[in-house]
């Protein structure tokens, strides 16, 4: 019976150098011959998912984690934070001396101090997760990102800032209460990012979506993930794959734990799981 398959991007599929290891690439072109269906599933916005992902072979993909979808070229759902909600969001992280980020199917944008600010943020995030971060920079991560870009906008999908303190995540929910708020790069007050996106979104609602689009059902889905924010997706398939580098938080409510990025687990796991 053919499974539809979601895999994350950062920390499962991506490695935290961005790159993808080859037996991860064999693993998804086996299975889709196999008559499989292979899905990113990501935080990332559709401009953040790169042509060398795109040409491993995928048949779509759900990004912004849940804000878009899209099967075989065609977009199911986009659903994007609103023009003056974006506006509201960038006055009120400039008027507070944040640095941010949009994501925009259009490109990603930077705010004017961005690069420079983000930089030891982006290195600290890099060296918590075991990785050497001397030769980090804001380009090696994100290589297309826009810095002179108008930033009031009507295509954003997600808005992330660098957090001077957890206070400001705090903060941000109290003010943005007609918006999801959350943090990325730590748990807790060791978070390193804040981000903002629509009501309503989670990667488990846009699967359901997908799945009735595709005519299939729950009980075909297999999930891969590494992360708190991948928690629903694995909840939600009928089989949660954790990887090995992921969080103790992850792995405790997964069916199956495989080995670390680096270490072919999604190869491992579509073995094990009997899909190449």
């Amino acid at each position: 019976m053919p499974k539809v398959l979601f895999i994350d991007i950062d920390g499962t599929l991506v490695n935290y150098e961005t790159v993808i290891p080859q037996s991860a690439i064999d693993a998804i072109r086996k299975a889709r011959s196999n008559g499989h269906k292979v899905y990113v599933c990501t935080g990332r916005s559709r401009a953040e998912v790169y042509e060398n992902i795109w040409n491993i072979g995928l048949d779509g993909m759900i990004g912004g984690n849940g804000a878009y979808v899209e099967d075989a070229g065609r977009v199911i759902i986009h659903q994007h934070i609103t023009e003056e909600q974006c506006r509201h969001i960038v006055d009120w992280l400039q008027d507070r001396k944040h640095e941010f980020y949009l994501e925009s199917s259009n490109g990603l944008l930077g705010s004017e101090n961005f690069e420079k600010a983000s930089e030891p943020v982006l290195k600290l995030y890099m060296g918590r997760k075991g990785k050497d971060a001397s030769n980090v920079t804001v380009r090696s991560i994100f290589p297309n990102m826009i810095f002179d870009g108008e930033l009031y906008r009507d295509d954003v999908d997600k808005i992330s800032f660098i957090l001077n303190s957890y206070q400001d995540y705090i903060d941000a929910s109290e003010e943005f209460k007609d918006l999801n708020v959350g943090t990325w790069g730590g748990a807790g007050e060791l978070a390193l990012f804040g981000d903002f996106y629509a009501k309503g979104i989670t990667k488990a609602h846009a699967i359901s979506v997908l799945l009735d689009n595709l005519g299939m059902k729950q009980e075909d889905t297999i999930a891969f993930g590494d992360a708190k924010i991948d928690i629903p997706m694995l909840e939600y398939c009928k089989i949660g794959v954790a990887m090995g580098n992921g969080s103790d938080e992850i792995k405790a409510i997964a069916d199956y734990v495989t080995e670390g990025v680096d270490e072919d687990g999604l190869y491992k796991a579509f073995v094990n799981l009997g899909l190449i």
